[in-house]
């Protein structure tokens, strides 16, 4: 162990939270930096409790390998593990062709172990068959912010110019729970005068302190950033000189927003016309005047078959108001995994190469296959999206081995049911992680692996910033970093030019980024831990990082950014007879993602043991549930059981579940996945649910009054 107080990060949410580990005495202290920026000496329970993953009685220690005879999991010995995984790559690829081995990785990988797994797919592989779960989390908001400013940087601003901002619109998005040391920026604003308006159909804790908080139908934040255009539009918020001189294609969507008048999108949202009306007038300043306001979104409008469309329909309202580029304004989309903005750069996608580029750009291949010493026409294709990868598991074309790294699917997939049922299909199947997940609980092989404190790596968080997480406690004896094993794997395979070092692969992640969109060429680990991190794009040594980008122009091919106009569109699933209420999903103040490490420390489950189903008080009464009760909720995947909290802040016509819980708490069983159609972003946001009290399944009680049924 270290002598000396290490400075690092903290191993959960994209804010990447600097905090200090001490383990100079019997026991490990943490502490959060004062002086690191985007926390600022904040953390939140999650990350002061991060050190109890460290030691953990449950981690992985050993490989294990499915013993033949019981089919049990017991412990196995490196060499034992790494052979029944190259002899199944090569027996699968062999029988069934390159295609039929695939990757699967994690958006919390570091740069280097997300380059390298891209790396491994396309070079030691050869296989298309690569994504990761990040495809369900920001791929909306990336195709809709690629196709207007030519780039995808969550925030194209460091989070501190919050606090600067006039006016706010945060759509889909409640950090007080899900990031809560952001909340000061937020919380700043607010106390110098700043007007905050949340679109949610809760009312959350972010919510409750909106100056305006409006609640759509779930399925419909589409219809009302175009009626907010509608408004600004009429009333003469346009900036239409910023319009003019910095923007293309305006004209289409002012014809496209004319019919979205604010009492036809009450109908379509149930968010009253005056509240429509009062949003606009806060969010374009009232008066004409230019005010400095932020448009910003997340996952509640984009986990949705129309994410992307969703997430264009309030880059437009931006562009009218002309926001990208101007000092405290712009819009943003809030990653929401600790290297959600890094994992989607440098290779883990499909249809990706590093530092953004795209697999079928014939200029790219060849770049990279040059830094990675191989024909460019040996690279593989694209290959398919995340979910349509493991939905294809067991059908001609499909894959029959896996390697899943960092990733819980088995909970954190759409239609979970369904991809469990898949992964059983597999002839062969390989997870890397810390815990027994209830993927790796179904692997064939399960190889441990170095967590966040054990190895050092770069990560980049949301503001586009890359920093440096340095190792700060020695590893098991038999546990491995990804990098390692990837390197070993692939000189077993007759792959050669991998590292098992972490600052080799970044330099030569610099190498093959360097003059894609985002370019890392000029980032070093010794100017990482100079600066505080560092912005990309960053193209040398000598160039300046990027904190604001377009205050000059876009990186698109015209320097302008553009304008699509984008139309509401039925939601995949409506409620019916059958099933007439809306299931949302979303995330806890204690628990994060698939629940794979928060589940694990007692201090963070204390107070969220299980799973709970937030109804209104009056759906509640309908159905004949107390809060406490045990509801059943159903949809056409699946049913779960969870205990019922009532919630007089949620839609009377919506049931909020958290996603944190696998085996009969899973969520995902229920929901939809059917995909966007730009993005192959599931549908996790809405789908058609029906509700009942789990002791009685009593009939609904129909004699009360009101509708609730439709929004």
């Amino acid at each position: 162990m270290a002598s000396a107080p290490t400075k690092t990060h903290c191993p959960y949410c994209s804010l990447q939270c600097g905090i200090t580990l001490d383990v100079s005495g019997d026991r490990i202290r943490l502490e959060p930096q004062s002086d690191f920026p985007t926390n600022r000496g904040g953390l939140c329970a999650k990350g002061w409790t991060a050190a109890e993953l460290l030691g953990h009685p449950e981690r992985l220690t050993r490989p294990l390998v499915r013993d033949g005879r019981s089919g049990e999991l017991r412990p196995a010995g490196w060499n034992e593990a790494l052979e029944r995984v190259v002899s199944a790559f090569e027996r699968t690829q062999r029988e069934h062709g390159r295609d039929a081995v695939g990757c699967f990785g994690g958006g919390g990988l570091t740069n280097e172990k997300a380059y390298q797994f891209g790396k491994f797919a396309r070079v030691a592989l050869r296989t298309s068959a690569i994504d990761y779960n990040g495809r369900f989390c920001m791929s909306s908001a990336a195709a809709a912010t690629n196709r207007t400013f030519g780039i995808d940087r969550g925030l194209p601003f460091p989070l501190s110019d919050i606090a600067g901002a006039d006016v706010i619109l945060l759509v889909g998005s409640n950090p007080a729970d899900t990031m809560p040391p952001a909340m000061q920026y937020f919380d700043e604003g607010r106390s110098r005068g700043a007007k905050h308006i949340v679109v949610d159909p809760r009312r959350t804790a972010t919510a409750a302190r909106a100056d305006i908080h409006l609640q759509p139908v779930p399925g419909t934040d589409l219809a009302l950033a175009n009626g907010l255009l509608n408004v600004i539009a009429r009333e003469g918020l346009l900036d239409q000189r910023y319009i003019d001189e910095r923007t293309a294609g305006f004209e289409a969507v002012r014809r496209a927003v004319r019919l979205y008048w604010p009492d036809r999108v009450e109908r379509i949202t149930g968010v009253p016309e005056r509240d429509i009306v009062a949003a606009a007038r806060m969010l374009g300043g009232g008066t004409g005047k230019a005010r400095r306001a932020m448009i910003l979104t997340a996952r509640g409008a984009e986990q949705h078959s129309t994410g992307t469309d969703t997430a264009q329909a309030f880059i437009n309202l931006a562009l009218a108001l002309g926001l990208p580029g101007r000092p405290y304004s712009g819009f943003a989309t809030i990653t929401g995994q600790g290297n959600g903005q890094g994992g989607r750069e440098h290779g883990q996608k499909a249809d990706q190469l590093p530092g953004y580029r795209r697999l079928d750009d014939p200029d790219a291949r060849a770049h990279v296959a040059r830094v990675w010493g191989v024909n460019p026409a040996d690279l593989p294709s694209s290959g398919r999206s995340a979910y349509e990868m493991l939905s294809a598991i067991g059908t001609p074309g499909g894959v029959r081995a896996l390697w899943v790294v960092a990733s819980n699917v088995v909970v954190s997939a759409p239609n979970s049911l369904h991809v469990a049922d898949k992964l059983s299909e597999l002839d062969f199947l390989v997870v890397s992680d810390i815990f027994l997940s209830e993927t790796a609980a179904m692997a064939d092989v399960v190889l441990p692996t170095t967590q966040w404190a054990e190895e050092s790596g770069t990560m980049t968080n949301l503001e586009g910033r890359v920093i440096l997480r340095q190792a700060a406690v020695s590893p098991p004896d038999e546990v491995r970093s990804d990098l390692d094993v990837m390197a070993d794997l692939a000189k077993r395979l007759g792959a050669h030019g991998f590292s098992s070092e972490p600052q080799e692969v970044f330099d030569e992640l610099g190498r093959a980024s360097q003059g894609g969109k985002a370019d890392y060429r000029g980032i070093s680990y010794e100017r990482i831990a100079t600066d505080k991190g560092v912005f990309w794009p960053c193209p040398s040594a000598m160039y300046p990082d990027t904190p604001r980008m377009f205050a000059e122009d876009f990186p698109t091919p015209d320097r302008r950014a553009h304008f699509h106009p984008v139309e509401q569109r039925r939601t995949a699933e409506l409620p019916d007879d059958e099933f007439p209420y809306y299931l949302t999903t979303g995330r806890l103040l204690r628990q994060y993602q698939s629940g794979t490490q928060t589940r694990r420390v007692a201090q963070l489950t204390e107070g969220e043991a299980e799973p709970v189903a937030e109804l209104h008080p009056t759906l509640a009464q309908r159905m004949g549930i107390g809060s406490g009760d045990k509801v059943r909720l159903k949809t056409r995947r699946g049913e779960v059981v969870m205990t019922a909290r009532l919630n007089g802040g949620i839609r009377p016509d919506t049931v909020f579940a958290p996603f944190h819980w696998g085996g009969a708490a899973n969520i995902n069983r229920l929901t939809n996945p059917v995909l966007d159609p730009y993005s192959r972003m599931p549908s996790f946001k809405v789908c058609a649910v029906a509700v009942s009290n789990a002791a009685s399944d009593a009939e609904p009680n129909t004699d009360q009054e009101g509708d609730f049924t439709h929004g």
